[in-house]
């Protein structure tokens, strides 16, 4: 959204003490309320700039009140209240909005949520019917009318609207998603069948289209179909939640309900899809707003509380994200999901003692989940707890068993922490193991060729690793001032000052990185520059140990 200048805050203040003064028989300018009507507006602008979504709706609502025909502060007003999930206010403004803008994009949107909430369909679609069209918002217009039109009854409006979607070949996977649900919802098992397979084409069996489409099948008498679905996907990551509960109801004999029963739990789903491919930076507030939206027509939309709570997490809102999290109910399937974000959020604010509470309670009661214990270890590792992180991690990988491909992260984790713990030969073996699995991962191979290095073991062998490493990520300058520190170890010290300057520049506050220019720097004869690195080094808070190493060779620089 684009903010009112401060200038032009002033300016507008300053106008209407100029025009009082003119007029010495009207009334006296309440220097008070201009003053607190400015204040609200700076204010209001800072929380917006830092998203901080309700303490904006509250300071821009104040402004409004007391500038009620400004229409810039009207927007805001609007925008804030629906992204902080003021739905309530968020429609007033809207009406206001729309009567001065009638093609209002957000406006007009929230106006058409408004009417689906109340199960007004017809007046949904008038609403969403006046909204300006472009090439992103067409796309959300022909979904939510086609909904509303769906939850009205006129099967031939909706099914147009996917036509439009479909001749546009924009995010058919959405497209045809939405328009499974839509047809199922409309009784219309054969086309929805249809729609439901070119899904799974276009976009892949992604998590929510394997639920819908197994659900479907399981209410369509196809539990076979069904079963073949969930087993199909049932050991990719992330498929568990849905494809365990599918399995359990097909091995029990029970019907599930409808995947989007009501016109307005498909909308929701439509503005979930969306606001989850509003990825980047500049798209949060809209992808926020689109959430807020989404969770109004369907508050049990667990995945879009989910991504709402990402989304902060993106913004660096730990603690309204985490408040998101919660609101997440112990029934649902996310439920666990979503403590363990809040654990690795408070860990985020270096409130490790609660991560640690949560979680210790939450693995009790799941002894068997694999991010549990993962998140709990990475928990005891920030709090410098490591045998208690080693230990997690051993469940971790219990649950995990066998080991794949995926399991490199734990053991690189567990790693870590048996190194810290003093047992640099379960270490090495992890490590060892981690390459096995998954050879070209660039920390891993950092992390024991650096070890080696650091410990004048197998320095050549390491050096191999490291390069390996800077190939895979060439602008990490941890791996680069590896790969210097390795050449500074087999006596090549031009090789080591090349590329330690080069690690220099990519981390330059770096206490280690700084001294290892300096040795190297020292071995090639650049005295001056060494001790300069050196005190570089002091300057940016070495260890206690090698605080004491460095003052010795300043010390001898210095004679």
């Amino acid at each position: 959204m684009r903010i009112l200048p401060l200038i032009a805050a002033l300016s507008f203040l300053s106008s209407a003490a100029v025009a009082a003064e003119a007029k010495p028989a009207a009334k006296i300018v309440d220097t008070d309320s201009i003053a607190a009507s400015l204040g609200d507006y700076l204010s209001a602008r800072f929380a917006a700039n830092n998203h901080n979504y309700a303490e904006a709706a509250r300071l821009y609502k104040a402004s409004l009140e007391r500038d009620p025909d400004n229409p810039q502060l009207l927007t805001y007003a609007f925008f804030y209240a629906a992204s902080a999930g003021q739905m309530d206010d968020a429609a007033k403004y809207a009406e206001r909005l729309a009567a001065n803008s009638p093609d209002d994009r957000a406006a007009r949107l929230t106006l058409a949520v408004a009417a689906l909430k109340k199960h007004d369909y017809n007046r949904a679609r008038a609403e969403i019917a006046k909204s300006a069209k472009g090439p992103f918002t067409s796309f959300t217009v022909a979904l939510i009318d086609g909904w509303a039109a769906g939850g009205a009854g006129n099967g031939d409006a909706a099914k147009a609207q996917f036509k439009l979607l479909h001749a546009q070949k924009s995010a058919d996977g959405l497209a045809y998603f939405n328009e499974a649900m839509l047809l199922e919802l409309l009784g219309d098992k054969d086309a929805a069948n249809t729609a439901y397979m070119a899904a799974l084409t276009a976009s892949g069996p992604t998590p929510r289209v394997v639920e819908a489409y197994g659900k479907f099948l399981e209410r369509s008498g196809r539990a076979a179909d069904a079963r073949a679905l969930y087993e199909k996907v049932a050991a990719e990551s992330g498929y568990t939640i849905v494809t365990a509960p599918g399995l359990a109801r097909i091995a029990a004999g029970t019907i599930p309900d409808a995947f989007a029963p009501r016109a307005e739990d498909g909308a929701a789903e439509a503005l979930f899809g969306i606001a989850s491919s509003l990825n980047d930076d500049s798209s949060r507030d809209v992808s926020v707003l689109y959430l807020r939206l989404a969770l109004h027509l369907n508050p049990k939309l667990d995945l879009a509380t989910i991504l709402l709570a990402s989304r902060f997490e993106g913004l660096g809102k730990f603690d309204d994200a985490i408040a998101v999290y919660q609101s997440v109910a112990p029934s649902s399937p996310f439920y666990r999901l979503a403590t363990v974000a809040v654990a690795v959020d408070l860990a985020r604010q270096d409130k490790n003692d609660e991560a640690i509470a949560r979680l210790e309670k939450l693995s009790a009661q799941y002894p068997a989940d694999i991010e549990t214990w993962t998140a709990l270890g990475d928990s005891y590792r920030a709090a410098k707890r490591y045998g208690d992180a080693v230990k997690a991690y051993d469940r971790a990988l219990q649950a995990a068993a066998p080991a794949t491909k995926k399991s490199w992260p734990l053991l690189y984790a567990r790693a870590v922490a048996e190194q810290e713990s003093g047992s640099w030969e379960k270490a090495e073996a992890d490590l060892r193991q981690a390459l096995v699995l998954s050879p070209n991962e660039p920390q891993v191979l950092n992390y024991l060729g650096y070890s080696w290095v650091d410990q004048q073991r197998n320095v050549k062998e390491a050096l191999t690793m490291l390069e390996k490493a800077r190939a895979l990520s060439p602008q990490d300058g941890y791996i680069i001032d590896s790969v210097g520190w390795a050449y500074y170890r087999l006596g090549r010290y031009d090789d080591a000052v090349d590329a330690l300057e080069d690690a220099v520049q990519l981390v330059p506050g770096d206490s280690t990185i700084n001294d290892h220019l300096g040795d190297a720097y020292w071995k090639v004869g650049r005295k001056l520059d060494a001790a300069f690195q050196w005190h570089h080094a002091l300057a940016f808070g070495p260890e206690p140990g090698e605080k004491v190493k460095i003052e010795k060779k300043l010390k001898t620089a210095e004679q």
